[in-house]
């Protein structure tokens, strides 16, 4: 071959490559497919929404429904927007219109609707048909000559991809924790179909393609477990089971699937007006899924898509899940995955860590050791607290722990490297310990060192003859309590002194305040002998008034006015006085000389 044949050789080669490569690429673009139009209509009385595409979906798109607002987003996965737009007008019935976003290999449609609805899903050809259900009517107002009439619209929870006839296995009915009913049905399989719907104050269910056992047609009386719900009926109807919930008050009720195992939850309706979402525990925006054995992976990136929030899922997190959920929160969606999963939660601002319940336990613990271990580390400081109400003293041993004096692990306030002394003279502490641990230092003084209550106990010790009452002729006494009203003010007297013209002018119907003249004069005890409890300054004046002219007329003596202060809850002794002298014996036999005192103490 000479060289000119060669190098003409090489060219077709280079051509041929170039030619082949060219074509793998075509073949790749085109095999990924794309959204070239989306068009809505109307076909039987139902809204259709058309999405062709360039090549034939293989499967039906995931998708989730938003309640509020009314939105059903489907994602088309290798699948590029080819329409050159992203919004689409449509205006006709319940729909509003539709926007077609690309992230990446990824296309999602959202449809935006007036009022949230169920949809079904077909492919047609190289077309998605998404047929919208229609929207229940509202009822009319009665009036004299109308009657209203309660229309239901069945909402297609499930549609059932079972070609034969599966007996349900089992139904039983359980009380949740926040005292709600939950009807739980074990089903054949993952593929039964569920329609649910609301009549009154029932709840209709029906299992599609579905037997009924012998052991299973039965009426439960579930009343006495104090939910919502009160009998659950189940009966057969031709190739359909149906479940009846009757229940009473006001109530709301969620359905949701995992697996084989389907559960209605009956709830009492609580109306809070501190939440935008009504539910207990839970409080996220509702959104209905439905899933045939999706990666646990794709199932938790919808939430994330619904929520905003940013979800990192863990290396170990697999496998997959058949879940059906409708109008439920999105926190307790995100919660019954995780159960089913055995997965757990750490969530640090919009950030969202999902993970097995032993990884993030172990992770938990070494977070913790290594905190630990910083903390050993840290440097100290010292820092000075200046109190004003608290002994120095009895806050170090508030600190250091009050076992034994010294402190133990579980009563130290302070960490182990810490330590307090106090100053007395100046009433200050002066604390060593880690930065964070001075803050907490800081915080729990702020609250002992407060000033508190403190209490008069004011007594007098009188010497008086027993005819100091009888020249007196007043005798005080009775209880009363300082009124005002409408006709006037006064002192009631016992429990029978009324704020009338009587009260009003001082007479009392029972109970003595002032009596002349004293009575028993003539026994000579009655008057000198006297207790008075003090309520008020009133009476404190009064009982000094009395004294006062006690010794002025020289019938009578002050010995003592003790008096003392002392702070809420702290114990304090006065007492003045004398010692005497006495002998005693020893146990040699001898005397000794001891002292006894003799004091007026309080």
């Amino acid at each position: 071959m000479t060289r000119y044949q060669h190098g003409r050789l090489a060219g077709v080669l280079r051509s041929f490559a170039a030619l082949a490569f060219g074509s793998c690429v075509m073949v790749m673009a085109h095999a990924q497919g794309a959204i070239q139009s989306v068009t809505g209509s109307i076909q039987g009385g139902s809204e259709v929404l058309r999405i062709d595409l360039s090549e034939a979906p293989q499967a039906l798109p995931s998708g989730f429904s938003i309640q509020s607002p009314a939105r059903i987003a489907l994602d088309f996965p290798g699948t590029a927007n080819a329409m050159g737009r992203s919004t689409v007008d449509l205006n006709q019935g319940n729909l509003r219109s539709a926007s077609v976003v690309q992230a990446g290999d990824r296309t999602r449609v959202v449809l935006n609707l007036k009022q949230p609805t169920s949809y079904k899903a077909q492919v047609q050809g190289k077309s998605l048909l998404v047929i919208l259900d229609p929207v229940a009517a509202v009822a009319v107002p009665a009036t004299a000559s109308t009657s209203t009439v309660s229309t239901s619209t069945t909402t297609h929870f499930a549609e059932s991809q079972n070609e034969g006839i599966y007996p349900l296995k089992d139904v039983d009915f359980r009380r949740g924790s926040d005292n709600a009913g939950r009807v739980i049905v074990a089903l054949a399989n993952n593929q039964v179909g569920v329609d649910i719907r609301r009549q009154g104050t029932n709840l209709v269910v029906d299992f599609l393609r579905t037997s009924l056992p012998e052991g299973l047609r039965r009426r439960m009386d579930v009343t006495d477990f104090g939910t919502p719900v009160k009998l659950i009926t189940t009966t057969p109807q031709g190739d359909r089971v149906r479940m009846l919930i009757e229940n009473k008050g006001e109530w709301e009720h969620s359905a949701y699937q995992r697996d084989n195992q389907f559960v209605v939850e009956v709830r009492e309706k609580k109306i809070d007006t501190s939440k935008l979402v009504d539910g207990p525990q839970f409080s996220g925006e509702k959104l209905s899924l439905n899933f045939q054995s999706i990666e646990v992976r794709s199932l938790l990136q919808v939430i994330a898509d619904f929520t905003n929030f940013n979800i990192v899922t863990s290396d170990t997190v697999s496998g997959t899940l058949t879940l059906r959920l409708k109008d439920v929160p999105w926190d307790q969606a995100l919660q019954i995955i995780m159960e089913a999963k055995g997965l757990g939660m750490r969530k640090t601002g919009s950030v969202l860590w999902i993970a097995p319940k032993d990884e993030i336990d172990a992770r938990t613990k070494r977070d913790l050791e290594a905190a630990l271990a910083i903390e050993k580390l840290e440097p100290l400081r010292t820092q000075a607290f200046q109190l004003n109400y608290a002994k120095a003293d009895a806050m170090v041993t508030q600190l250091n722990g009050s076992s034994g004096g010294g402190g133990t692990a579980n009563t130290r306030f302070l960490s182990e490297r810490g330590s307090v002394i106090a100053e007395p003279r100046t009433n200050q502490l002066f604390v060593t310990d880690t930065a964070a641990k001075l803050a907490q230092v800081q915080e729990l003084l702020s609250k002992l060192d407060i000033a508190v209550r403190q209490v008069l106990i004011e007594a007098r010790i009188v010497e008086a003859s027993d005819t100091f009452g009888r020249s007196l002729g007043v005798k005080l006494g009775g209880t009363g309590a300082w009124q005002s009203s409408s006709s006037g003010k006064g002192i009631s007297i016992g429990s029978n002194y009324a704020n009338s013209e009587a009260g009003a002018a001082g007479n009392a119907t029972s109970g003595t305040f002032v009596n002349f003249p004293g009575s028993n004069l003539g026994t000579g005890f009655d008057t000198g002998t006297f207790a008075v409890s003090i309520f008020n300054s009133i009476s404190s004046r009064l009982l000094t008034l009395e004294l006062s002219a006690l010794e002025a007329d020289g019938k009578g003596k002050i010995v003592s006015s003790p008096r003392i202060v002392t702070a809420d809850q702290t114990k304090a002794l006065i007492e003045q006085g004398t010692e005497f002298p006495y002998q005693q014996a020893t146990s040699s036999g001898a005397t000794s000389i001891a002292f006894r005192k003799a004091n007026l103490k309080l």
